[in-house]
């Protein structure tokens, strides 16, 4: 089992909260935050299944400490972690 923790900036837009990883450049969003994290961890475990499927090279996470220095006020930061088994993978 491989883990992947990686920092989400998440950000209120009209009527959604966007979120970005941007480590991987990956978007995804949500009508509530809660929703929003959800879908944000679903999509960094499928990337990462991806990655590791087909070998692909990716980034290492950016501190969390960092990420926050260049976000607005209102931005929330989040790290998100996601598992990926070898029968993920498979």
């Amino acid at each position: 089992m491989q883990r992947f923790v990686y920092p989400a900036i998440f950000y209120k837009d009209d009527d959604f909260y966007r979120v970005l990883f941007p480590d991987i450049e990956l978007t995804t969003d949500g009508k509530i935050i809660e929703e929003a994290f959800l879908y944000a961890k679903e999509f960094l475990k499928q990337y990462f299944i991806h990655v590791l499927k087909y070998d692909f090279d990716f980034n290492m996470p950016t501190d969390f400490e960092e990420v926050k220095k260049g976000c607005k006020n209102d931005d929330v930061v989040m790290l998100i972690d996601v598992a990926v088994s070898e029968k993920d993978v498979k």
